[in-house]
């Protein structure tokens, strides 16, 4: 018998501690797999298809564009975007999605997401009552 501890196990002593950490050291591996989720939504709380979203909202490439940016042309929308229309955008960019290729936006506005650059067009979406 060791002098000092009454003869009990140290181990049962540190074993809830150590169960507390393990947990806590846990908690940011399960804060990255569910922050994913939350960069696909919008600030009202639309989600993105995950398909279109790679980011979040504040550095994704996906977000609303002013409607003056889109027009429609016979065939399809073209979309001329300005540095300032799109956090992605550094220099005049134009864009034509064909009809049948946009998406219903599911807040009322015109959105878009560029990836991998501002130069491509990855998803654009399109107000219910535009289409």
């Amino acid at each position: 018998m060791m002098s000092g501890d009454g003869g009990r196990c140290r181990y049962a002593e540190v074993q809830p501690f150590a169960r507390c950490c393990a947990a806590l050291l846990a908690l940011p591996a399960f804060l990255v797999t569910i922050s994913p989720v939350s960069a696909h939504r919008t600030a009202s709380g639309w989600k993105y298809p995950p398909a279109c979203c790679h980011g979040d909202i504040e550095h994704g490439e996906c977000q609303a564009i002013p409607e003056r940016a889109v027009k429609e042309n016979g065939s399809g929308w073209s979309i001329v975007l300005e540095p300032g229309d799109h956090r992605k955008v550094t220099h005049r960019n134009r864009y034509f999605v064909p009809y049948g290729s946009e998406i219903p936006s599911g807040d009322g506005d015109y959105r878009i997401c560029l990836h991998p650059t501002e130069e491509h067009e990855n998803c654009f979406f399109v107000p219910p009552g535009a289409m």
